[in-house]
């Protein structure tokens, strides 16, 4: 059972990839549609605009600069941690992992076409 169905609200996070911090915030389901459209979380540190990462997101420690590079680089191939509470799935430990397993997840997206060639090329 999904634990996000049975009670809640419960707060989205958010992070600041400029400082390295994430905060809990109001999730934009808990709020009208009105309200969430033009909300927007800034970081109380720099100001920018954070991403929000999802229920399930535990930020790396601020010093960990391999592990912010790992969860930035995931972002930017749009994989976060938005689930139901089942589990985000699996997510590489390490930055060195990261090719490899943005690799897998593109190779699930591509067409039969698109895997035949790929074959071929290698």
């Amino acid at each position: 059972m999904c634990r996000y169905a049975m009670s809640g609200p419960y707060k989205e996070v958010y992070a600041c990839f400029n400082c390295r911090k994430s905060y809990k915030q109001v999730s934009p389901y808990d709020l009208s549609k009105e309200t969430a459209a033009r909300l927007e979380h800034k970081c109380p540190q720099c100001a920018e605009i954070m991403v929000n990462m999802g229920h399930d997101f535990q930020a790396p420690k601020q010093t960990d600069i391999k592990q912010w590079k790992k969860v930035i680089t995931l972002y930017q191939h749009g994989i976060t941690y938005h689930n139901c509470g089942c589990g985000a799935g699996y997510r590489p430990a390490e930055l060195r992992e990261v090719p490899g397993f943005l690799e897998q997840q593109a190779a699930g997206r591509r067409s039969e076409g698109e895997k035949l060639l790929h074959r071929w090329i290698k």
